[in-house]
């Protein structure tokens, strides 16, 4: 469904915003970017299976960096899904170090920021629910959040 309205998303409490890839860099060792590339569907669909462990929800997008923006409840639950020995994320973390290390095939990154009431704001126009529209309420951007400036409370 589009909303052709000006649209918000409101999250309850504070929540977690973090992004983490993997880049290309030598595009012809097809064997060592696969196995890479092929790790994060399976934490995923583990993540959206136990909605306990704090994970919200994700967009992706494809090219030479592969990006995904992901939602999580908190700082906290994102560690300790990290280091949690019965995870996908353990087993491939590790499988990568082994396979890539520093070798320079596949670089991998990941940015992590806490967000809260009054620390971030958006909209959407002609969209669907996406982003933080789609892992939180979407509501109307009227009244007293109509702009930025009125959703940062400044």
């Amino acid at each position: 469904m589009i909303y052709k309205e000006r649209m918000t998303a409101k999250m309850e409490g504070d929540f977690v915003v973090f992004l983490i890839g993997m880049r290309i860099n030598k595009p012809l060792m097809v064997h060592k970017i696969v196995p890479v590339f092929a790790a994060m569907p399976k934490m995923l669909k583990e993540l959206y299976k136990q909605p306990e462990l704090g994970f919200i929800h994700h967009e992706m997008w494809f090219s030479r960096t592969i990006i995904l923006l992901q939602y999580w409840r908190s700082i906290e639950q994102l560690l300790d899904y990290a280091k949690r020995k019965d995870s996908a994320h353990l087993p491939a973390w590790q499988a990568f170090n082994n396979a890539i290390g520093t070798d320079g095939t596949v670089g991998i990154w990941h940015e992590t920021y806490k967000a809260g009431t009054g620390t971030y704001e958006n909209v959407y126009v002609n969209m669907p629910a996406f982003g933080l529209g789609k892992a939180a309420a979407l509501v109307e951007a009227k009244g007293d959040l109509k702009s930025a400036k009125d959703r940062l409370k400044l």
